[in-house]
């Protein structure tokens, strides 16, 4: 297991390295003074000016500039805001709570709903169950995120008010506080069913085509035909086997969830990383932009590593780091 989780962190050193030579380079070729948008468009003492240019290695070559900047990452800093003048580690300390605790609202939505779907619509096939399953998850799948969510906003938040006085409307915008009109946690349920809708799909459609497979498989039939009841067999014999893919899909669809929430945080105004790389793009303040999707980046890769070591939890035939006919 060890030997495994070595390699995959050493995998992970040229998808890194990668990924921020790509945005050293779009940061490079972007037109634009980088000294104006670090100073500002007034103007300035020429003193001052070469002054920037050195303490930012402007004056270095493009590979040099690139190997300062990863000496400062690996030291655990992402620069400075060129708009705020405020180092980019603390500004995603702030916004990366409201992004994971989102994302950990669509997930818990993603399982509960999902799974539950998909097992149903697998256990009563070519019943009106799951008909509606399938048609519902087809219908969530082509509704685009931006889209749905508007829709959401507008009959919870705006028809809804209007028709119950706002006995049962929901808020539409941002992520609550001392000044809001709702309890904190009601902030969660529009962009939360937002994120989670696309997912929730998928993972239906997955769990019920997982569990259709197992349940044809012979030792199923074994068991049935032994006399267990089919519900110990689905619950006992099935599951575990048909919840491996799932729980790949749901645990690298966590970390892209933190990165595809630009959308939903933007429409709801939500104060977390993707609103804030919508508004650096906008103003071109590079080491937001740049030091957000590193740290997207690193996230995935740990999520991903986590999903691939807890297969060994749910199916004791996998054995990382062994080679075939190893005891």
């Amino acid at each position: 297991m060890l030997a495994y989780i070595g390699k995959r962190i050493l995998q992970f050193i040229p998808v890194f390295i990668g990924v921020t030579l790509i945005l050293f380079f779009f940061r490079a070729v972007v037109p634009g003074d980088p000294i104006k948008l670090i100073a500002g468009e007034k103007a300035m003492p020429d003193a001052i000016y070469e002054q920037i240019v050195k303490a930012n290695h402007l004056d270095q070559p493009i590979y040099v500039q690139y190997g300062y900047y990863m000496k400062d990452l690996f030291h655990g800093d992402l620069g400075t805001s060129y708009q705020r003048k405020t180092p980019v580690v603390d500004i995603f300390a702030k916004k990366l709570p409201y992004s994971a605790r989102l994302a950990l609202c669509a997930i818990l939505l993603e399982i509960l709903l999902g799974i539950s779907a998909g097992i149903i619509s697998a256990v009563k096939r070519y019943s009106f169950i799951d008909a509606l399953v399938t048609v519902s998850t087809a219908a969530l799948i082509s509704v685009p995120a931006f889209w749905l969510g508007m829709m959401l906003q507008m009959f919870f938040g705006i028809f809804l008010k209007d028709a119950t006085g706002g006995v049962f409307a929901l808020p539409i915008s941002g992520a609550g506080g001392p000044t809001s009109d709702f309890p904190t946690w009601m902030h969660y349920i529009l962009p939360a069913t937002t994120l989670a809708a696309v997912s929730l799909a998928y993972t239906a459609r997955i769990m019920r085509s997982q569990l259709l497979e197992v349940l044809n498989a012979d030792y199923i039939r074994t068991a049935l035909a032994k006399g267990l009841s089919r519900r110990a067999v689905i619950i006992k014999h099935a599951l575990k086997n048909a919840m491996i893919p799932v729980i790949t899909f749901i645990g690298i669809d966590f970390g892209v969830m933190i990165s595809s929430a630009i959308l939903t945080e933007t429409v709801f105004n939500w104060p977390g990383i993707g609103s804030e790389i919508v508004r650096a793009i906008g103003q071109r303040d590079w080491p937001i932009v740049m030091g957000g999707v590193i740290l997207i980046v690193v996230l995935i890769m740990l999520i991903n590593l986590i999903v691939d070591v807890s297969y060994a939890a749910f199916d004791p035939r996998i054995r990382y780091g062994k080679k075939a006919g190893d005891e």
